[in-house]
């Protein structure tokens, strides 16, 4: 079965690739000087700073493969391929809150780099991939748990 591939704006391949340079670069030296450090201490049984920075050592290990596997299977989305005339992976959207009359702004992006947090939501969550193909002045449905929301499109534009 082929993996399944890893949408990415070109902001989210630099971040990951930032990442996995610092955690390859700086991270595995400081893990590695933890454990040295901790070894110098003796018994290994019953050292907690060992085991800490064993644990820590692995969890590097665990985000580096994870990062390598996304930027194996990465589709970049180049801003000068996004469709103004449509919602899709890359663009800014503004949108009206039907019900409470609240403009929101969203990036729509790729599930990884997905952080509803910082606006940027997926094209496989429900609000986002009601969006995807939707028109400047349409206004869209999303079923989700909490009943059916509407949004009418404002605006569309490239995310950077």
């Amino acid at each position: 079965m082929a993996d399944k591939k890893n949408i990415l704006t070109l902001e989210g391949l630099k971040t990951l690739e930032d990442e996995l340079q610092d955690l390859k670069v700086n991270r595995r030296r400081e893990v590695a000087e933890k454990i040295k450090e901790a070894r110098e201490q003796g018994d290994l049984s019953e050292n907690a700073e060992y085991d800490a920075a064993k644990d820590e050592q692995r969890d590097i290990e665990a985000r580096i493969e994870e990062i390598e596997k996304i930027l194996k299977n990465a589709e970049v989305v180049a801003d000068e391929d996004v469709d103004l005339n449509k919602i899709s992976i890359g663009c800014r959207v503004k949108i009206l809150d039907m019900e409470f009359n609240d403009e929101l702004i969203y990036r729509i992006v790729g599930s990884t780099e997905a952080n509803s947090l910082k606006g940027k939501i997926s094209n496989e969550s429900p609000v986002g991939r009601a969006l995807i193909g939707a028109k400047k002045g349409q206004t869209i449905e999303v079923e989700t748990q909490v009943g059916v929301l509407k949004y009418k499109i404002l605006e569309i534009e490239r995310s950077n």
